[in-house]
Formats: structure tokens, C-alpha cells, sequence
């Protein structure tokens, strides 16, 4: 590795030298003809930095889309060859030009060099990224960044034309010490990246300083960016304070190319730290994650000291989370392919690798605590606020019991941790500290309660909160690992003074038995809303009969019920016994007899009327 190193150094050198020789040839000739020529009749100025910036922000490079800005920069570079009348070749067959102060006829052939330089180091920065997955592509990487020096490197020597002004001048080098140091970066020769970085940074403060304030912006800009790699180059120097200074720097930015900067410069300080010694037992730290976290764990104090907001502590909470998360599984892993080569034995003790898990299961659960503490702060005040008027935003219980309640989870979680069954006061300290978040949860719960109108419920969860303040309270946190927790016990005599208070209003609309007072007492009224014709006999001081609209009488008039015809039903018939009439059958049926009788009968004349 230090042989390639020494081999990129010295082609990069080489390929400086070359280039300052061609130069130098170039100049000379062009200064015989300059001298016996007239002055120039007008001045380039060219604000690279500004042209760059906005091409960048343009064109993919606000969201990190290096493919599309290095796309862009090829059809940049088509067009103004076609404009500037600039080809490289013809249809028979490519032929290089490039740039000299003899064809600089015009400022845009200054952005032909610069676009070439851009497309370059987009190019590099689009492999940069791809070689987290691909290590390989590394070496292009620095074989692009090497092409883009080179066209720096002549940009600057263009620009040395008395045709450009000064502030071209100054950009141009400026532009050509930030793309070396940037390649001396990747290479790791940190003493040059600083040197080129610190001359690009120097350069632009004092075109800063010269400039209105509208165009310093830009400038200072890029002057803060160019910190970050100026303090980690000082750090693999030999300065260790540089490593404090990039974490103040992440708080104040957040910028993403720290978090890598930050996490090269632990990898190194980790391989000193080779043990950790928690509740009396010292174990061995193996991998690399680990001790990686362990060390951020180390520093969190000092960030969250520096924090100015809350959202800076819980951003700090949360990344020190994903690095305990990443290190818990890359432990869990180690430890499966470790079983699956031993035979099943019982030790006597835990043994040195499961105990650092448990160490380490213990140091997620807290640092969550420890961030739900904050974030319940965060709550309660804008709680009250709420309740109090002060605030419209829309705070309610419910947050408060699903905080308590992954607290309570967590302590859960730590009562089962191997290794530390035995500790009594460990899980004394734990036990009470589960009873205080219980009381809260309680009390949330039955505000939660109250507010769906479930009063005996609410009682009930007053009670039992209660209950959890009288177990807890003048108890004192004895072991140094709950120490800190100690405020949240002194909170027992507020939350008691609250229980209270809602127990007794809960126990009063639970007798009166109304879900909702407010709504039964408004729908009571002294005033009579009947009309004067149903209220004859009573006097009632009514204003509405003196109006234009007195209430008299209610037209139409409301539907009444009024009776109907009824319906008689017939229901003696079935109980009475008529007499036989069979013998009077039998005479009707005598009389009548012969042919006489059967023409009667059949014509219908000659009967009785």
C-alpha cells in the first residue's frame, strides 16, 4: 500500500513537471509575440467558482446525481466547440486541439478547459460512490481525478494570459489547489492535500474580502466546506484535537461528508481500544463495530453538551442508536457462527463475548430512555401549553402513555439481561424505576379516560397510580448505572398532587352519572317555549308576543291522534246451541207431491208469495 502510495505521489509530480515545461516553452514564444504586438484591446473576466456553482445546482448536484451533471458537461463541451468554430477533428477522423493563448480569441474558450476539468472530477465523484460496493473502481477514481488536475493545471496556465484580469487569475489557482488537494486527499498524502487545501482556502478568503456582498456568500461557502477536509488532514498529521473539531462541526452543519470523515477517524482510534470493564468484570472487544460505537459512546456527553436544540440532542441520540444497533448485530452474528462450530458446553460463568452483549443490550436500552426522558420533557410543555391555551398545537395523552409504556418494555428487558441475575441491588434499582414510569403511565392512561368520558375507568387508573407513587416514593436509586434517573423520582410529589385532583373530579361525574355536564346544562332554560294558545292558564313573561313574529299559535298546527270508528266482532255466535229443524225438513219436503207440484216447481209460478 505505502509503494502505491509513493507511485501515485511521483506520477502526479511528473505529470505537474511535464506540464510546467510545455507551459513554460508555450510562454516564452507567446511573450516574443506579445511584446512586439499591441496591448490586448479588451480583458476577460471569468467568475469560475460562480459558473460552476450554478451549473452544479442546475444541472443533478443538488441531489447528488454525478451521472447527470457529467452528462451535461459533455453536451456543454459539444456545444461550445461548435459555437467557438473548435472541432476536434473532422468526419475522416479525431484530431486533439486544444487550448493555447494563441487561439484565445474569446472568453468562452476559457470554459473549455473548465468544463473538461468538471467532467473529470463528476465522473470521479459518480465512482467514488459506487466503490462502497465496488472497491475495485477506486484506481479509476483516481485516474479521473488525475485527468481533471490536468486540465486544472492548464486552466491556470490560460488564465496566466494578460488577456484575463486578475480575478480570473486568482480563481483559476484557487480552482487548480482545491482539485489537487482533492486528489492528494484520496491518495492520502495528507501534509500536500493540506497545503494545496489551505492555499485554495486562502485564496478565497481574500477574494471574499474583495468582493460585494452579494457575491461573498458564494465564496464563504466555500470556504466553510473546505474546513472539514483541512481539520481531518491535520488529525492523520498529528493533531488531535482535530477530531473534537469535526464533531462540532457536524452539530453545526450536518453535513453528510463528515458522518464518513468522523467515522475513518474512530476506525483508527478503535484500535487501541481492546477491552471494556462493566459492573467489576473486564471483557475483550473483538470487532471492529464495537469498538467503533464504543468510542462515539465515549463522546456523547461532549455532543449533547454542544447540542443548542432539541432536534441536535435527538439527532445525536438517534446516530449513536444505529451505531449500537450495527454493532448488537454484528455480535449476534459473530456469536451464531461461533455455536455452530463448539460443542454445547455449560460454563460455569458467562462467557466474555455474551456478557459484552449483554453490556451492550444495556447501553441501547438506557440511551433510549434516556432519549424518551427527553422527548416526554418536549411533551409536557407543550401539554400544559394545550391545556393552558397558550398553544394551539394539538398535544394529547395518548404520546404520553406510549413513551411510558416502551419505558416500562425496556426495564422489562433489562430484568431479563444474562449475567446480572444475581445483582440484587441492579434489580432493585430496576424494579423501582419500573414502578415510577408505571405510575406515570397510569396517569396518562386515566386522562386519556377522562377524555372519552369512561369515569370509573379513569378512577380506577387514578387508584392504581396512586398505588405505584405510595411503592415508590422516598426510595432513592442506590446503584451508579440509575443515578441519573434520580430526577424522575423527585417528580413522584407533583404526579401526586395531579392524581389526586383528577381522582376527585373523575369520582364526581362518576356519581352524577352525566357523560357530558356541559351538554345537560345547556339544554335547561327558564324561559317557556310554548305558544300562547297552549298556555292560557298560565302567565309567562314572553317579549316574542310584543315583536312582529309573536309566537301565538304554531302553524300548521302538529299532527294529534284522534279515535276511529270501531270494529265489533261477533264473538258469542261460537257458544251458542241452536234448536234441531230436521222435522221441519222432512214436512217441506211432503208437501208439494205429484205433477202438479214438479210444474210449479220447474216454472217458478204457482207458489206462495
Amino acid at each position: 500500500m505505502t509503494e502505491t502510495k509513493s507511485n501515485d505521489s511521483e506520477s502526479v509530480s511528473t505529470t505537474q513537471q511535464q506540464l510546467g515545461a510545455k507551459n513554460a516553452v508555450s510562454s516564452n514564444t507567446i511573450l516574443l509575440d506579445t511584446d512586439s504586438s499591441k496591448s490586448p484591446e479588451s480583458i476577460y473576466t471569468v467568475p469560475l467558482l460562480k459558473l460552476i456553482k450554478e451549473a452544479q445546482q442546475q444541472h443533478g448536484l443538488r441531489h447528488g446525481d454525478y451521472q447527470r451533471y457529467r452528462t451535461y458537461c459533455s453536451s456543454r463541451l459539444h456545444r461550445l466547440r461548435k459555437v467557438l468554430h473548435f472541432p476536434q477533428g473532422d468526419r475522416k477522423g479525431f484530431k486533439k486541439r486544444e487550448v493555447t493563448l494563441d487561439n484565445l480569441k474569446d472568453e468562452k474558450f476559457v470554459y473549455l478547459p473548465l468544463i473538461q476539468a468538471e467532467r473529470a472530477w463528476a465522473y470521479a465523484m459518480q465512482l467514488k460512490q459506487e466503490s462502497n460496493t465496488e472497491p475495485r473502481k477506486k484506481f479509476h477514481l483516481v485516474a479521473r481525478l488525475r485527468k481533471a488536475v490536468s486540465h486544472t493545471m492548464h486552466l491556470e496556465y490560460i488564465c496566466q494570459s494578460p488577456l484575463c484580469d486578475a480575478r480570473t487569475k486568482l480563481e483559476a489557482q484557487a480552482y487548480s489547489s482545491w482539485m489537487q488537494g482533492t486528489l492528494f486527499f484520496e491518495l492520502q498524502e495528507w501534509k500536500q492535500a493540506s497545503e494545496k487545501l489551505v492555499l485554495s482556502q486562502t485564496i478565497y478568503e481574500k477574494l471574499a474580502s474583495a468582493l460585494n456582498e452579494d457575491e461573498q456568500i458564494l465564496y464563504k461557502q466555500r470556504v466553510e466546506e473546505l474546513n472539514p477536509n483541512l481539520r481531518y488532514c491535520a488529525y492523520n498529521i498529528g493533531d488531535s484535537s482535530a477530531q473534537q473539531d469535526l464533531l462540532n462541526m457536524r452539530s453545526k452543519g450536518g453535513k453528510s461528508e463528515l458522518d464518513a470523515l468522523i467515522a475513518q477517524t474512530r476506525e483508527k482510534q478503535a484500535a487501541s481500544l481492546l477491552e471494556v470493564t462493566w459492573r467489576g468484570r473486564t471483557v475483550p472487544v473483538r470487532l471492529e463495530k464495537i469498538r467503533v460505537f464504543l468510542l462515539a459512546y465515549q463522546g456523547l456527553d461532549a455532543s449533547l453538551g454542544k447540542a443548542n436544540d432539541c432536534d441536535a440532542k435527538f439527532s445525536a441520540y438517534e446516530t449513536i442508536l444505529l451505531d449500537c444497533k450495527e454493532a448488537i448485530q454484528s455480535l449476534k452474528e459473530d456469536l451464531a457462527a461461533v455455536a455452530k462450530t463448539k460443542v454445547d458446553v455449560q460454563p460455569s460463568q458467562l462467557g466474555s463475548q455474551p456478557y459484552l452483549l449483554s453490556y451492550l443490550t444495556f447501553l441501547r436500552a438506557t440511551l433510549t430512555i434516556d432519549r424518551n426522558l427527553l422527548m416526554v420533557d418536549l411533551f409536557q410543555k407543550n401539554f400544559a401549553a394545550y391545556q393552558s391555551g397558550e398553544s394551539k398545537k394539538v398535544a394529547k395523552p395518548q404520546e404520553g402513555v406510549k413513551l411510558y409504556e416502551a419505558m416500562v418494555q425496556l426495564s422489562g428487558e433489562l430484568q431479563q439481561l444474562q449475567g446480572i441475575d444475581n445483582d440484587k441491588e441492579f434489580q432493585n434499582d430496576l424494579e423501582l424505576l419500573t414502578k415510577v414510569f408505571k405510575a406515570f403511565r397510569c396517569y396518562y392512561m386515566a386522562l386519556t379516560c377522562q377524555g372519552n368520558r369512561q369515569w370509573a375507568e379513569a378512577l380506577a387508573l387514578y387508584q392504581r397510580a396512586e398505588t405505584y407513587i405510595n411503592q415508590s416514593e422516598g426510595k432513592k436509586l442506590g446503584d451508579s448505572e440509575f443515578t441519573k434517573y434520580s430526577r424522575v423520582g423527585q417528580d413522584l410529589a407533583h404526579l401526586r398532587s395531579l392524581v389526586n385532583s383528577g381522582k376527585c373530579a373523575a369520582h364526581a361525574q362518576n356519581i352524577l352519572g352525566v357523560e357530558d355536564i356541559n351538554a345537560a346544562m345547556s339544554g335547561l332554560s327558564v324561559r317557556s317555549k310554548k305558544s300562547l294558545c297552549l298556555r292560557l292558564d298560565e302567565f309567562v313573561e314572553d317579549v316574542s308576543l310584543t315583536s312582529a313574529t309573536p309566537n301565538v299559535i304554531k302553524l300548521p298546527p302538529t299532527m294529534a291522534p284522534v279515535p276511529c270508528k270501531p270494529l265489533f266482532f261477533d264473538l258469542a255466535l261460537n257458544h251458542i246451541s241452536f234448536p234441531s229443524l230436521a222435522e221441519n225438513m222432512e214436512n217441506k219436503k211432503s208437501t208439494g207431491a205429484g205433477i202438479t207440484g214438479f210444474v210449479k216447481g220447474l216454472w217458478g209460478w204457482g207458489g206462495k208469495k
